[in-house]
């Protein structure tokens, strides 16, 4: 629901702002991005949003295959962001209860086990609705606090 605030309240002028060195859209579509990916039970399982663009979730320099500045590209609007935000939350429904938490993560850039890599997945989630929501503190838009339901 953060997310979905933060995407909402966004100003038109922020989404695609050329001054952010991460632009704003690109943000929140790395935040669902990888929340996606980590529901799935290994790297291998994982199946991209059907309009998913490559490297549309890299922020600042991609290290595979070859170091490369995440490309340019249209932004995708607020309203796809929100789609695929849906699509995640779909995708959780039907993951988690699935998941071993006493596993391995699935993902051979992470040491840690399946339930570790679940809350590293919620706090990455938080550390970018965080920034997001203070970028739009700074041009005096309110974000409100939304507690679990």
């Amino acid at each position: 629901d953060m997310l979905r605030e933060v995407v909402r309240l966004c100003p038109p002028e922020m989404w695609d702002d050329p001054a952010s060195k991460n632009r704003f859209w690109r943000v929140a579509y790395h935040a669902v991005f990888y929340t996606h990916l980590y529901l799935h039970p290994q790297f291998e399982d994982f199946v991209a949003w059907p309009k998913h663009r490559a490297e549309a979730e890299a922020l600042g320099m991609i290290q595979w295959p070859a170091p490369h500045p995440a490309p340019d590209m249209p932004p995708y609007t607020p309203e796809e962001v929100l789609e695929f935000a849906d699509f995640c939350q779909e995708q959780a429904i039907h993951f988690l209860p699935k998941l071993d938490f006493d596993g391995p993560s699935g993902f051979h850039w992470w040491a840690f086990g399946k339930r570790e890599l679940q809350i590293y997945n919620l706090r990455h989630l938080q550390q970018h609705i965080g920034e997001l929501a203070e970028r739009l503190g700074d041009q005096g838009v309110e974000v409100p606090w939304y507690g679990a339901r």
